[in-house]
């Protein structure tokens, strides 16, 4: 009981935990000023018009994945949930991607069924449960792993960085004394996501690590699966603004989104060596350096709605370019189509 109320008020006090509708009904009318400059609820799917709604909702990883070049994001495959077992062995054989690897779903949000799969067994075990088309990613090992809020007008020939969050996976230190499961109570954060990780880790939580020793239990840097962002835009530097921009001006008509990105360290990022795009995500995108705990939620809001701004304008800008928005009943089907997909991942 007293832990159970420990974590209820860690969550109350701790806007950072608070769900999506509280964090951003507030800002409901802010987002009805833009529609109406727009004439148009949906007025973002002209912000990203080679990707499906702008990439708001809905969009397939591997459509985005195919306009960017190969050489920056993983080897990837996609399947649907009714494949045959052999078959996705002999294309991971012929892909070479080797175990452990990633599984996640083709259309996602939130680090919903993404999974490290070890071995065939966990990968049949997955396609057991999963209900959605989903991919298989090779594991980028690379120690680090940041998001890249990015933005270009497109009028403009440069494009900016505007917020940088570095991701600390959910990663237990042990001391040769506790469980992983009482490391993880120790934690709020982590305690958080003890019953998921049950869910995947079972009775292996009752090892006792090592003195020293670390177990990296979510090797993806994912706010909702136990991560700690930290607002790291001060990193920014011409260096790394030119090499992104760079990067980003190879994806056809790619203007607005967070590029989650894994890299060995940050001198090499600016170079462009030794990094991978893990995702690009599109006008859904959150600014998640908003998510540092030292930050307010006033400061959260004031973030969201300078990104709502330049969201808006591009959108306008390529409207007037002959890329439309949305209409209503599109958007609502949208809306529809994203609720189930929701309740399809929950279920997992």
């Amino acid at each position: 009981m007293m832990k159970n109320l420990r974590l209820y008020f860690h969550r109350l006090w701790h806007w950072e935990y608070w769900s999506f509708e509280a964090i951003y009904t507030p800002l409901v009318f802010i987002w009805i000023y833009y529609a109406i400059r727009a004439k148009s609820f949906f007025f973002f799917n002209a912000s990203n018009p080679s990707i499906k709604n702008g990439g708001f909702l809905m969009e397939s990883k591997k459509e985005i994945y195919d306009i960017i070049p190969e050489q920056y994001y993983p080897k990837t495959l996609l399947f649907s949930p009714n494949t045959n077992l052999s078959s996705i062995f002999d294309n991971i054989e012929q892909k070479k991607i080797t175990f452990p690897l990633i599984a996640k779903p083709d259309i996602g949000m939130k680090g919903l069924a993404v999974e490290k799969i070890n071995d065939k067994i966990s990968l049949q075990n997955y396609l057991s449960k999963i209900q959605v088309d989903f991919l298989i990613q090779e594991l980028i090992t690379f120690p680090n792993e940041i998001g890249i809020f990015y933005y270009r007008l497109p009028n403009k020939k440069k494009g900016h960085i505007s917020g940088i969050v570095h991701k600390e996976f959910l990663t237990l230190v042990g001391n040769g004394i506790n469980t992983m499961i009482e490391l993880l109570q120790e934690n709020s954060r982590f305690y958080l996501q003890l019953n998921s990780l049950k869910k995947i880790y079972g009775a292996q939580l009752n090892i006792i690590l090592k003195k020293n020793e670390t177990f990296n239990l979510v090797p993806y840097g994912n706010h909702s699966r136990g991560a700690k962002f930290t607002d790291v835009t001060h990193w920014n530097n011409e260096k790394l603004t030119q090499k992104i921009d760079e990067i980003c001006q190879q994806v056809p008509h790619f203007y607005y989104g967070r590029l989650d990105i894994k890299y060995n360290n940050f001198e090499e990022l600016q170079e462009g060596k030794n990094f991978s795009i893990i995702e690009i995500n599109g006008a859904g995108s959150e600014p998640t350096h908003i998510y540092d705990p030292k930050h307010s939620i006033f400061w959260a809001w004031r973030e969201i709605i300078k990104h709502w701004d330049v969201l808006f304008k591009i959108s306008q800008h390529n409207y007037k370019k002959g890329f439309s928005y949305l209409n209503f009943s599109e958007g609502i089907k949208m809306l529809r189509d994203n609720k189930k997909l929701v309740q399809k991942l929950k279920q997992f």
